[in-house]
């Protein structure tokens, strides 16, 4: 398979597990200069390699499909993050667009540290401040965070990961889904965090991913 063909099955599941609906989100793979992403207005439940819009990491078109309106901040992810990115995911998943609408979030720690994954495949979460979505403030604020973040929670607005894989940028973002589901569904229980020495075990084994 593929990673046009992996990032448009993923497209495809994101939206049969209500990950992903309407036509919110997009998804993109970057091969050398030329970054394919999900067409604008189109459900990832139609996602296809035929529907993909091809662009330059100069924006400009290099086929007729017309690429989603936040381009932009895909291309500015990208230059920021080198070679640490191949790959991008974006959601509106429910779980994440409500932890990144807490007016008292605290932005320097946005989630707890309840399981060793959060620490392997998310963490250090960076929040972004809200911007109009399309513009070029959001992009800028992206690949701002995108120098030294793989996955980012963008204010009252979604999630962005980053990987070296379609793989991995989804892994990332399923993970950050099910650790915000996990912090609302444990909010009024008293919770078991990882300590600071198993923290810095799993830095150790695995290099805080």
């Amino acid at each position: 398979m593929t990673e046009l063909e992996a990032m448009c099955g993923a497209g495809r599941s994101f939206h049969a597990r209500g990950l992903a609906f309407g036509s919110t989100g997009n998804l993109s793979v970057r091969q050398g200069d030329t970054v394919w992403i999900t067409p604008t207005g189109q459900s990832m439940r139609h996602s296809s390699v035929e529907s993909l819009a091809a662009i330059g990491m100069d924006g400009k078109a290099r086929n007729a499909n017309k690429p989603s309106k936040e381009y932009p901040f895909h291309l500015r992810a990208y230059e920021a993050a080198g070679e640490r990115a191949t790959a991008l995911v974006h959601l509106h998943s429910t779980w994440s667009v409500m932890l990144s609408c807490l007016d008292d979030l605290d932005e320097a720690a946005p989630l707890p540290v309840m399981t060793p994954y959060y620490l392997m495949r998310v963490a250090p979460l960076a929040v972004v401040p809200y911007y109009r979505p399309g513009s070029t403030d959001l992009a800028e604020a992206i690949g701002e965070a995108a120098r030294d973040h793989d996955c980012l929670l963008l204010r009252n607005h979604g999630l962005v990961c980053l990987g070296r894989s379609v793989n991995e940028a989804v892994d990332r973002a399923e993970e950050l889904e099910e650790t915000a589901k996990l912090h609302f569904l444990l909010k009024n229980e008293k919770v078991r965090l990882l300590t600071a020495a198993q923290r810095e075990a799993i830095g150790k084994a695995f290099g805080g991913k």
